[in-house]
């Protein structure tokens, strides 16, 4: 071991990244009052960082580095923080909301007294970069921990790749708020909107639609082949019976918990 790594040693951690998003152009826009709400947002922060079992690395800028020694904690801290953050934000109407982009990775970093380096934390910082203001955007690694044990959502954002990092990261994004119940699979293409939430969010809902979507295309299909059927064989009515496997796939396809009277239209009683 030289002199130079004599103080470094390596090890398992979870690293908590975060920033303001926006920063720049909120100082710009009032400097001394945008400090003092950096001030008590990071208290505010802070405070949960410690009630989790998370250590506070560092903070730079509008920057905070914190670690947990479990992935858990880490998460269930950042939804803590965005949903605290997201109601003090609400408490100032007059002034512009100030929301924090949080990344979340599990990883190797080599520590260097209280310091905390390495690929681990590159990843967590590139992931905060990923995420909305006000959200939460993790890891592969930490969704494999977290997915089972914690009551929200994720959504898959596809592999990242990551400067000076040789293989993709997965990244989750963390949903938050109404949309949080339940683990959104992972998926490599993006969906249509429609098809992925309906207007009330109902996994139910989105599932009509899909299903919509499906009787009206087979109706499409429907119309081609009783025209074909009357001009082939227009004293022999074979069409009925590519009809009625239609019918069968699309009573087989509908979805649960929607009301089938919605198929019709509401009569107005005088």
């Amino acid at each position: 071991m030289t002199d130079q790594t004599a103080g470094i040693r390596r090890k398992l951690t979870t690293v908590f990244c975060a920033d303001v998003q926006g920063y720049s152009a909120l100082v710009e826009r009032d400097e001394v009052g945008t400090v003092t709400r950096l001030k008590q947002y990071r208290e505010i922060m802070t405070d949960l960082i410690g009630r989790h079992h998370g250590r506070l690395i560092n903070t730079w800028g509008d920057g905070l580095v914190a670690e947990f020694g479990s992935p858990v904690e880490a998460v269930f801290c950042a939804v803590e923080t965005q949903r605290r953050l997201a109601t003090r934000n609400a408490e100032e109407p007059t002034l512009p909301p100030m929301q924090f982009r949080i990344g979340i990775n599990l990883g190797d970093v080599m520590l260097d007294g209280s310091d905390i380096y390495g690929e681990g934390v590159n990843i967590a910082a590139r992931l905060e970069s990923l995420a909305d203001p006000g959200g939460i955007c993790i890891s592969g690694a930490v969704f494999e921990q977290v997915r089972k044990k914690l009551d929200i959502g994720f959504d898959f954002l596809g592999d990242r790749e990551i400067k000076n990092i040789a293989e993709p990261v997965q990244a989750y994004r963390v949903l938050l708020g109404a949309d949080s119940a339940g683990i959104a699979p992972p998926r490599r293409q993006p969906e249509a909107a429609a098809e992925r939430m309906a207007p009330d969010g109902d996994e139910a809902e989105a599932a009509f639609v899909k299903w919509r979507r499906h009787a009206w295309r087979l109706g499409v299909l429907a119309v081609f082949l009783l025209i074909i059927n009357l001009v082939t064989s227009p004293m022999r009515l074979w069409f009925y019976w590519p009809m009625l496997g239609f019918a069968m796939f699309l009573l087989m396809r509908f979805p649960a918990g929607i009301d089938p009277r919605r198929l019709w239209p509401k009569r107005h009683d005088p």
